[in-house]
């Protein structure tokens, strides 16, 4: 994994738990809930962990992986279900991009807006 990276939430299927990034503690509660939505309901449909996280950039990734051995995970589906949630929610992902670049990397949001 790439030192550059920040995991802002995830869950694991294995150990039944979300996890929230306090370092994103500012992050309206409306969206946390959504986050941790997605999440559970990611591992509940399709198991092992699912994770979101910011790369270097402030881009959001989704990642998902299962332990070795899971042979109840589906990594089809899971491909599918990262499109589809990528998909539906691509507001919220460019919404939380615009945050990380803003709150977190420190740029200028003017140049930010204008690029919009």
């Amino acid at each position: 994994m790439n030192d550059n990276r920040v995991v802002l939430c995830g869950a694991n299927a294995y150990e039944k738990k979300y996890y929230f990034n306090e370092q994103f503690a500012r992050i309206p509660e409306s969206i946390k809930e959504e986050l941790h939505i997605i999440c559970v309901l990611f591992t509940e449909e399709v198991g092992g962990i699912f994770t979101i996280v910011f790369e270097e950039d402030g881009t959001v990734s989704m990642e998902t992986d299962a332990e070795e051995d899971d042979i109840y995970y589906d990594e089809i589906s899971s491909g599918l279900l990262v499109g589809e949630i990528r998909r539906k929610r691509q507001e919220l992902f460019e919404s939380l991009n615009l945050y990380y670049r803003v709150f977190i990397l420190k740029e200028d949001v003017t140049a930010l807006l204008d690029e919009a």
